[in-house]
């Protein structure tokens, strides 16, 4: 038998018989993929390679991963796996036919790989060929598929399987319609009436109702009209449905969901959402402009008739020639369907030094380390994502003319391939609600969940969340008694409220919101836009004053008062990042955003915000908690606590309540969620809402003496006392241990937020075989410990220094809330801004710096 090159191209030659001889050995290790099993066959666990990569893909035949040409050595030493299936995907050009046409596509072309076009190039000019051989280490035998008279019956049925596999990201939840889309058969010819119709950007309107909510732009005619219920729930009275069966004209867009990436369409012929490849094209002609309008009809740019001044339209630079940008940092990422808000977040990450050494710096070390399934390893995905963003090897500039010719003239922005952070996302949402779905989410939130994920899965010796880490101080004092109390807290986000009232245009707010009423009672386009400025030393103070603490109760009185509270920085965090509290909510409990711009500054001083601590003349709060009220029976070891004398969050109760739940269940949700906000809270009631006692009044579990101890303190910790069930329940559902759970309440005076700290910060004291990493004499020492204490002597984990920094990055959102919109970053590299939109990597001409969301800073050294 003759060896075949790996990396060459040379096929073994061998005879029939030999085929089925030389897999015997390799038998037991083919698997054939059953239901459930993930078949990684579009891109490699360590890299962004795919069969379109040169090297095509290795897919392994016992554990289904993939692996690209730099990769697959790696995972044959470390599992002594032999057999692999070898994929590679082949473009080719199509042969120009006698008038000049490309020919059709070869009947025979072989398309079996689950994988995308490539978008930038034309199917009417290329076609697509996969090839599949299996691979047979360690003397790299190649045998061509398929081979059904010469393959053992088994091993033909594996490959099959592994060919005809799904991707594993595709889902079946309702929630991820979007990726199994198909193309409407009405969008290539679809007829598009010049009636002079132009689709304001909003304000609209049914045609033939007063709904101003669930309206879907007719793509034939542009009649706005309203949908019915099963269109998103919001309901409606079904006018677009009867214009459709009064004209047939069949495809419709839902206004409000237009971004730079695509639209919700619904063919009413076909019944279902559908794909619209054209839909750019489809809704210029009402003058709807998904990514820039360049010329104007009377032949003059846009910008030189009138400012752009959307969020759309400024935060993405349109109007603007933007430069493409390629090569090491400025790699694209793909949108998976919303994803926007990872793509932001991960781009700004890895612009951090910290992060690059702890991953990228780390890489042939965290691979070799890797586990048997490195797609389930948080620290191998981490460094996959900083390698393919950082190497450049994914973002090169187009090789021929005539495609970038092509792509010029179809007037789409220059995009390069990118990377598809599909795997990274799904592990790092995985078990999470809603970073798992498809929905919009919040980037502020992701950011703290991907801080969370780097604290539990610690890299060498540096935590790269470290840079972020600060220590706040709160200061609450007795209005009536004049005693304080000073705490401290551990946070890695500095939230600046946005101070309305400071507005510097009042003014003209005021004639602008009076036109746009006037407009759209006349049912005119709205005036142009004025966005409130804000200075952004009026958000800082807003910031620093002291603030009111709802339903006080005052240790030193023994009853409640009225007191107040204030915040400054025990520690300054190497990289400060901001976020400014645009979104807040109506008086429907919709989530909305404001819409304010705010000079926020390239260097920023804040170091008259440090905190002092207890200041000569101040006498401390006794250390007294509210009493406990007994009930009579003494057999009953649940005893009713008087609410209000409970630390609640009142606002986040009445949020709740406006929505609809009891009120007992709103106090429960809040207290049971450690006071972490609505939306914390509202998730426990979903996951509670159905127990008989959802709606009684709170209780708290007492253990031991403490019920028979009159006044103590709720949750006071003793080796005999035990926390409260649900507390304990909380951690346990983030995949905690149970004894381990207990441990951080006890140390923390059954404190939920403080406790999940008090985790973060004692990696060593994880459990091993179920067995509690301390002792009872540890844990007895240790009950009223503190956290930040201990951050201040652990050294490292709190990286203090001056409060002077300089801004290098931030993350703007477009639209009106969480929910839906859109994410981009611009950060600055080489001296220079760069805008990331996705795939769309471009130097900044106009960095939007008034209008950012989040906001990061680097300290300036002294």
């Amino acid at each position: 038998m003759q060896r075949a090159a790996l990396f060459g191209g040379g096929d073994a030659q061998m005879a029939a018989g030999d085929l089925g001889e030389l897999l015997v050995p390799y038998m037991p290790t083919i698997r054939v993929p059953k239901s459930g099993d993930r078949v990684y066959k579009t891109e490699c666990a360590f890299s962004y390679d795919s069969p379109d990569s040169e090297g095509g893909l290795y897919v392994c035949m016992n554990t289904f991963l993939g692996f690209g040409r730099e990769h697959i050595e790696r995972h044959y030493r470390k599992t002594g796996q032999c057999v692999y299936l070898h994929l590679k995907r082949h473009v080719i050009e199509k042969v120009p036919g006698a008038s000049g046409g490309a020919l059709p596509k070869r009947r025979n072309a072989k398309l079996f790989l689950d994988l995308e076009a490539n978008g930038d190039l034309s199917s009417d000019d290329f076609e697509y060929e996969d090839e599949a051989k299996l691979v047979i280490f360690p003397d790299h035998y190649e045998i061509s598929l398929p081979n059904i008279e010469e393959l053992p019956a088994l091993v033909t049925i594996a490959s099959d399987a592994l060919l005809s596999a799904k991707s594993p990201y595709r889902k079946q939840d309702p929630d991820s319609w979007e990726e199994e889309l198909q193309a409407s058969k009405h969008a290539k010819s679809l007829v598009q009436l010049d009636n002079g119709v132009r689709i304001p950007p909003s304000g609209w309107k049914c045609s033939k109702c007063d709904l101003r909510e669930n309206l879907w732009l007719n793509l034939t005619d542009g009649s706005v009209l309203c949908g019915k219920w099963f269109f998103d729930g919001s309901g409606g009275n079904g006018h677009a449905m009867e214009h459709y069966k009064e004209t047939g004209y069949p495809l419709a867009v839902k206004l409000g969901t237009i971004t730079p990436d695509g639209a919700d369409v619904y063919s009413f012929d076909e019944e279902e959402p559908v794909l619209d490849p054209h839909i750019a094209k489809h809704l210029a002609h009402f003058g709807i402009d998904m990514l820039q309008m360049q010329v104007a009809e009377n032949g003059l740019r846009d910008n030189d008739i009138k400012p752009r001044v959307s969020e759309w339209e400024v935060i993405q630079e349109a109007g603007v020639k933007l430069k493409p940008m390629y090569g090491p940092g400025y790699t694209g990422m793909k949108n998976l369907g919303n994803s926007c808000y990872l793509n932001a977040v991960m781009q700004a990450i890895f612009s951090i030094p910290e992060f690059q050494r702890a991953y990228v710096g780390n890489l042939p070390r965290i691979f070799d380390y890797s586990p048997l399934d490195p797609t389930q390893d948080f620290n191998t995905q981490m460094a996959k994502l900083g390698h393919g963003l950082l190497s450049g090897q994914y973002s090169k500039p187009p090789m021929k003319s005539e495609l970038i010719e092509q792509v010029m003239k179809e007037e789409h922005k220059p995009q390069q391939n990118g990377i598809s952070p599909q795997m990274f996302k799904a592990f790092v949402s995985k078990d999470h609600t809603e970073f798992s779905s498809n929905r919009q989410q919040d980037a502020q939130e992701f950011f703290l969940h991907l801080i969370n994920l780097v604290e539990r899965n610690p890299v060498g010796s540096e935590n790269p969340s470290d840079v972020f880490r600060f220590l706040v101080e709160e200061r609450t004092q007795c209005c009536q008694s004049r005693k304080v109390r000073y705490t401290e807290r551990v946070d890695y986000i500095m939230q600046l409220p946005v101070a309305m009232e400071a507005a510097t245009n009042k003014d003209e707010l005021i004639a602008y919101e009076l036109k746009r009423r006037e407009a759209e009672a006349a049912r005119r386009a709205p005036p142009e836009l004025v966005r409130a400025k804000i200075p952004f030393s009026a958000c800082l103070q807003a910031f620093s004053e002291p603030s009111n603490v709802e339903d006080f109760w005052s240790s030193a009185l023994q009853a409640k008062s009225a007191g107040v509270k204030s915040s400054r920085f025990a520690s300054f965090p190497q990289y400060l990042v901001v976020q400014i509290k645009k979104f807040t909510f109506g008086l429907d409990w919709i989530p909305k955003k404001l819409d304010v711009s705010i000079d926020m500054p390239d260097f920023l001083d804040i170091n008259h915000l440090r905190a002092t601590g207890l200041q000569p003349g101040e006498e401390e709060l006794p250390d007294i908690a509210p009493p406990i009220i007994i009930p009579e029976d003494p057999k009953d070891r649940m005893v009713n606590h008087f609410v209000e004398s409970l630390d609640i969050d009142e606002s986040s109760v009445m949020q709740l309540a406006e929505m609809g739940f009891p009120l007992e269940a709103c106090r429960k949700a809040v207290y049971y969620t450690g006071n972490l906000g609505a939306e914390v809270a509202f998730n426990w009631i979903i996951a509670h809402m159905e127990e008989p006692d959802f709606a009684e009044p709170l209780v708290v579990p007492v253990f031991g003496g403490a019920a028979s101890s009159g006044v103590t303190g709720f949750g006071a910790v003793g080796l005999d006392n035990q926390p409260p069930e649900e507390m304990v329940s909380i951690i346990i559902s983030m995949g905690f241990q149970r004894s381990l759970a207990i441990q951080a309440l006890k140390a923390t005076n059954n404190n939920l937020e403080r406790a999940l700290e008090w985790i973060f910060s004692h990696p060593e004291l994880e459990e091993e075989d179920g067995e509690p990493a301390l002792s009872v004499m540890d844990l007895e020492n240790q009950t009223n410990a503190n956290i930040l204490a201990e951050a201040r002597s652990g050294g490292p984990s709190i990286k203090d220094g001056p409060g002077r920094y300089e801004l290098f990055g931030f993350i703007s959102h477009m639209g009106t809330s969480t929910m839906s919109g859109h994410y981009v970053c611009h950060l600055k590299k080489e001296g220079r801004w760069v805008i990331y939109n996705d795939l769309r990597v471009c130097a900044s001409e106009r960095p939007p710096k008034d209008l950012g969301y989040i906001y990061f800073y680097h300290r300036i050294p002294s």
